[in-house]
């Protein structure tokens, strides 16, 4: 599918309008922006930046409270017209969010065929959700889920569209240690089972560490750093190129040398 390519220059723009292409776009990128600024009043929170995902790449990006992570992520799911640049999507986007968003009058299966447009959506969603083990609670209420069942029920939500492009916004920073072990586990066999672009927003380094193919830092509205890591999967926390990655990281973060252990 070629890539949608598509001003925010004009929010009032309909979506499907297609502009000028931007210059020298990444056509083979998953997602692509260029020149991209996001103002809110007179806070600049995101400044000309530039950035690429490839196909199938896990990207985590980290950055201080109020550096404009989802503010990134808002742009590439479309949710945010007030951004001036250039943004490209090569193909769907699905995005799960901090809360699992789920529609607590509709069953857990009827949550994940929503909106589905696909020939036989209810076999598709209980595909989706055997692939993140909630086959026995397809017919729950959303009230009735634990925390990392409702997240694995946005999962689902959102891999049942086949995304080119996933966005995570925080899933599992409500989620207690145990369950998040069992989050960053399951993320890690969906996404190398569909190869989906990723972008992982997260403020928790040694997940970022622990996930990812590549680490950006967000700073002054702007990638200030992107640090690949080519460690296979599980990775031991203790292992010395992330103890030495992960304490560039907090520095770069403005975390002080004796706050990092």
């Amino acid at each position: 599918m070629a890539p949608r390519l598509r001003s925010v220059e004009n929010h009032r723009a309909e979506r499907g309008t297609v502009p000028a292409p931007a210059p020298a776009p990444a056509s083979s990128a998953a997602a692509s922006v260029r020149g991209l600024s996001r103002t809110f009043g007179e806070r600049v929170v995101l400044d000309g930046m530039d950035l690429d995902i490839d196909p199938g790449e896990f990207v985590a990006l980290i950055g201080r409270s109020g550096s404009g992570k989802s503010t990134l992520l808002r742009v590439l799911a479309g949710l945010d017209r007030e951004a001036t640049g250039q943004v490209s999507v090569a193909g769907p986007v699905s995005v799960a969010f901090q809360e699992p968003r789920l529609v607590p009058w509709k069953r857990v299966l009827d949550n994940v065929e929503l909106g589905l447009r696909t020939a036989d959506p209810q076999s598709a969603a209980r595909t989706a959700l055997d692939e993140v083990g909630l086959t026995e609670r397809a017919s729950a209420w959303p009230g009735t889920l634990s925390g990392g069942e409702a997240q694995r029920a946005s999962l689902a939500r959102a891999l049942v569209r086949e995304p080119r492009l996933l966005l995570l916004d925080e899933p599992f920073s409500a989620l207690d240690a145990l369950t998040r072990i069992t989050m960053h586990r399951l993320v890690v066999s969906l996404w190398d089972r569909h190869k989906p672009a990723v972008l992982l927003v997260t403020h928790d380094v040694d997940e970022a560490l622990a996930l990812a193919d590549r680490v950006l830092v967000l700073g002054e509205g702007r990638i200030a750093r992107s640090s690949p890591i080519t460690l296979p999967r599980p990775r031991v926390r203790d292992h010395p190129d992330l103890v030495a990655l992960r304490l560039k990281l907090l520095t770069q973060l403005g975390v002080p040398a004796g706050d990092t252990d």
